[in-house]
């Protein structure tokens, strides 16, 4: 399976693009995770690509998690 594939079926099966994905892989990649603005932005972003509302007090909370390196090393338990 080629990666236009791959993509192909995520945007099928998400409705997301293929540009979507790599854009927001380009700002985790090489966004600055100390900086609101970033952090605001990639929340933003993930919440229009899921259709969820994120709350401005939720929105807060997970910025202040992540700046104050308090986001729990297992993760994946909580998804």
């Amino acid at each position: 399976m080629s990666k236009d594939d791959l993509f192909d079926r995520i945007e099928k099966k998400t409705n997301v693009s293929k540009d979507t994905i790599l854009e927001l892989a380009r700002k985790l990649q090489d966004g600055n995770f100390k900086d609101e603005n970033v952090l605001r932005s990639i929340i933003k972003d993930i919440s229009e690509m899921t259709g969820k509302e994120v709350s401005e007090e939720k929105e807060q909370k997970i910025i202040d998690m992540v700046v104050n390196d308090k986001v729990p090393k297992n993760i994946d338990k909580y998804v």
